[in-house]
C-alpha cells in the first residue's frame, strides 16, 4: 500500500483533509435524512449517537485500559463538556438544519474559532489583538453576505433567522467545548477524552429522546438508518480520531488550517447531492469566513512556535 511509505508529514495532511471532508459531510447526511422521512431532530441525533457509541466504548476502553482512573474533578469537567459539544452543539445545529441551507449552516458553524477568541477575552482575562478584531470582522461580514444568500433564496425572513439563531447557539455550545477541552485534553489525554466526551454525550441525548419521544419514533424507514449510521461513522467516530492523529503529526495549527476545507466542501456538495442553489454573493461570504479563521489560526501558528 503507497501510503505507508509516507512521511509523517504527508500522512498528517491526508488525515486533516480526510477529517474535514467527514465534518463537513454531517450537514449533508442530516438535509438527506430530513428530505427522505419527517424525522425529528432529537430522533436523528439519538440514532446517530447510538451507532457511534460500539466503537466510541472499545476505543475509550483501549485508551483507558493503562491511564489512571477517573477522579471526581475529570468527571465533572468530562459531564460538562460532554453536555457542551457532541450533545448540546449537535441538537441545536440539527434543529437549525430544519430551516437553513447546508452551506450556511456550516459557515455559521465555522465561526467557533472566533467565538472561542471571544471568550478567552471576557472570562479567561485574555486581550484582543488587532488581527484577531480583523479576524471578527472578516468572519461576520461573510456570515452577513452568505446570510443575504439565503434570505434571497428562502425568501423568508423568519425562517432563516429561526434556523441560523440555532446553529450560533451550537457554535457558541462548541466554541465553550473547544475552550475547555484543552485543559481537559491535557489530563487525559486525546483519544480518551474525545471517547468518554461522546459516552458523555450519548446519555444525555438518550435521556432528552425518552422524555421527550415515544419508543415508536425509532422506527423509521431504511434510508433514515442508513444517513444516521453513515452520520454516526463517517462525520464522527473517524474525523474525530482523524482529526487526533493529524494534530500528533502536523500540530493543531495546520491542522486546523487544512480545516477550513470544510464550508467549502459543503457548500460544493450541498450543490451537487441537495440542489441548493449556490450564488457570487454566498461564495465571497464563505471567503471571508475562511479569511478570519485563517488570521486567527495563523496567530495562534505564531504564538506557538
Amino acid at each position: 500500500m503507497p501510503w505507508k511509505n509516507w512521511s509523517a508529514e504527508r500522512m498528517g495532511i491526508a488525515l486533516a483533509v480526510l477529517a474535514a471532508f467527514g465534518f463537513s459531510f454531517k450537514a449533508i447526511f442530516v438535509k438527506l435524512a430530513y428530505a427522505a422521512a419527517p424525522v425529528d431532530a432529537i430522533t436523528l441525533l439519538s440514532l446517530r449517537m447510538s451507532f457511534s457509541l460500539p466503537v466510541v466504548l472499545w476505543v475509550g476502553f483501549a485508551a483507558g485500559r493503562s491511564a489512571p482512573p477517573l477522579n471526581r474533578k475529570d468527571w465533572g469537567i468530562l459531564i460538562v463538556l460532554g453536555l457542551l459539544g457532541y450533545y448540546g452543539a449537535s441538537i441545536l445545529d440539527f434543529v437549525g438544519l430544519q430551516y437553513i441551507s447546508a452551506g450556511l449552516e456550516r459557515l455559521i458553524l465555522f465561526v467557533y474559532p472566533t467565538l472561542t477568541v471571544l471568550i478567552g477575552v471576557f472570562f479567561m482575562g485574555k486581550s484582543l489583538e488587532k488581527r484577531q478584531i480583523g479576524a471578527l470582522l472578516l468572519s461576520y461580514a461573510g456570515i452577513g453576505l452568505a446570510f443575504a444568500h439565503d434570505l434571497q433564496v428562502a425568501g423568508d425572513v423568519n425562517t432563516v433567522l429561526v434556523g441560523a439563531a440555532f446553529v450560533f447557539g451550537s457554535a457558541l455550545s462548541y466554541a465553550l467545548y473547544s475552550a475547555g477541552a484543552e485543559v481537559a485534553i491535557h489530563r487525559l489525554g486525546a483519544i480518551r477524552f474525545a471517547a468518554l466526551a461522546i459516552v458523555v454525550s450519548t446519555v444525555a441525548t438518550q435521556l432528552h429522546f425518552l422524555l421527550t419521544q415515544p419508543l415508536s419514533a425509532l422506527i423509521q424507514p431504511a434510508p433514515v438508518y442508513v444517513y444516521g449510521a453513515a452520520m454516526a461513522l463517517f462525520s464522527t467516530v473517524l474525523p474525530v480520531f482523524w482529526q487526533s492523529a493529524a494534530i500528533r503529526r502536523i500540530g493543531s495549527a495546520r491542522a486546523v488550517l487544512i480545516g477550513t476545507l470544510g464550508p467549502m466542501l459543503t457548500i460544493f456538495f450541498a450543490w451537487l447531492l441537495l440542489s441548493e442553489p449556490v450564488s457570487l454573493a454566498q461564495l465571497v461570504g464563505a471567503g471571508l469566513v475562511l479569511a478570519g479563521v485563517l488570521l486567527v489560526t495563523y496567530q495562534k501558528s505564531r504564538v506557538s512556535r
